[in-house]
């Protein structure tokens, strides 16, 4: 019995391939031309002729039975377990499709189509004999696109391999290659499985192999920015990254990491550039939202920190963090009764918010307000280790309160554990210490 082209459909079907000149193409008529050969050869039941037609208008319902009648009566009938595997892939059978396939097999091995359906098949479930029929595929010869067919199957070993020996998938993914010079593929593949080993080198090769064949690509491309990125080739990563945007433009996943690339090399504007036009094309982007804001910060325009902290609070108006970060701001800004207000709303929705208490320390200190300020070093304390800073803060805070004795206490601790660290602080300390402490 001939080898039917729906054997060649169902594989590129299964492989999510088009089918243009297989199965579907109007212009070459192959398949119509093929059932007309098939009628008249009467060795063919004409079950398995019916059952066909059905399967080129993806009527599985309908040639599911008359397949299983044709086994039924021929158990040896390859072809019809071949059809009856396609048949239960398109009724969402994985478990039947590869018992079908199995005997079909079992019947003529030596078909490439069958073993390469089978190995895929099991593959996808994580069945362990996949291998053994992805290899026999290798072998064996396609009855068409016998390179494209090849290249397939060695892809498809190389995806099983991977996990357990992937110097082997790497060998299987550079005979697809060769197969299909122009599709970059395996090229990518090969790259990613370099990448997760953190061979840098091999995988940036195969990237600009891909490139080569693809010169829009954005998986290899990508691939590409990752090993800079690692390797912090910041330089070398930023127009991989501009190339990406502007093919994708709402590609926000990549502005924020282009973002992230600038404020490395320090180009802050450009940095804020980016994660602005990502907001316009996401204005939820929680992740856009936290780096502006940062940025923000980090280059002193507190105004529009301030403006988009407040227009994030109005949709999370219970986020600790946010009420803390619109605090910080405001004490840069030196607005210290708005600082303190949004420092204890922070502490109220978080109440171990550690350095949120530092801050409010702060605040509070600059607004007079001196029994919260040591209230808020101590509850700091009670989260973080005593730094410099807050015995100064407390030791100002008693000071002021003219409790002379816990404000001589901390004022000696932080010079203990300033250590010249704060040279001005050190010297107000001193010169309080002389005044407060009663002389000897």
């Amino acid at each position: 019995m001939a080898v039917s082209k729906r054997t060649g459909a169902a594989l590129l079907v299964l492989l999510g391939l088009p089918l243009g000149g297989i199965a579907l193409a109007q212009s070459s008529g192959q398949t119509v031309r093929h059932h007309k050969v098939v009628e008249q050869d009467s060795s063919v039941p004409p079950e398995l002729t019916q059952a066909e037609s059905a399967i080129e208008k993806h009527g599985f319902a309908t040639a599911e039975p008359l397949l299983k009648k044709v086994v039924a009566s021929d158990p040896n009938n390859f072809q019809a377990w071949f059809d009856l595997g396609f048949v239960y892939i398109g009724l969402g059978n994985a478990q039947a499709s590869i018992e079908a396939y199995r005997k079909s097999v079992a019947a003529k091995p030596d078909v490439f189509e069958s073993n390469l359906n089978l190995g895929l098949m099991l593959a996808k479930t994580g069945q362990a004999d996949a291998e053994q029929f992805l290899q026999a595929a290798t072998r064996l010869i396609p009855t068409a696109n016998v390179d494209e067919g090849h290249a397939r199957a060695w892809l498809s070993l190389a995806h099983v391999l991977e996990s357990s020996r992937p110097d082997e998938a790497l060998a299987a993914y550079k005979q697809a290659a060769a197969l299909q010079p122009k599709d970059p593929e395996a090229h990518l593949s090969a790259g990613l499985l370099l990448e997760k080993e953190n061979r840098f080198a091999g995988a940036e090769q195969e990237y600009k192999q891909a490139l080569a064949s693809d010169p829009g690509s954005s998986d290899a491309l990508t691939g590409m920015a990752n090993i800079y990125i690692r390797g912090q080739r910041f330089g070398e990563a930023d127009p991989i990254l501009r190339k990406l945007i502007s093919m994708h433009p709402d590609d926000v996943a990549a502005r924020i990491q282009l973002a992230h690339i600038l404020i490395m090399l320090e180009k802050f504007d450009d940095a804020v550039a980016e994660l602005q036009e990502a907001l316009k094309a996401d204005p939820a982007n929680a992740q856009a939202q936290s780096d502006l804001g940062d940025l923000y910060l980090k280059t002193k325009k507190y105004d529009q920190a301030e403006a988009l902290y407040r227009s994030m609070l109005a949709t999370h108006a219970d986020n600790a963090q946010l009420h803390q970060y619109l605090g910080i701001i405001f004490l840069k800004e030196r607005k210290f009764p708005q600082a303190q207000q949004e420092l204890l709303a922070a502490v109220k929705l978080k109440p171990d918010l550690g350095e949120a208490y530092g801050d409010l320390a702060t605040a509070a200190v600059e607004n007079k307000n001196y029994e919260l300020a040591i209230k808020a070093a101590d509850a700091r304390a009670k989260f973080l280790p005593e730094v410099p800073v807050s015995y100064f803060l407390r030791a100002s805070a008693y000071d002021h309160l003219r409790n002379y004795k816990l404000a001589a206490q901390n004022y000696h601790r932080f010079l203990e554990a300033a250590n010249g660290a704060y040279p001005d602080q050190e010297w107000q300390a001193r010169h309080r210490l002389i005044a407060i402490e009663p002389k000897k």
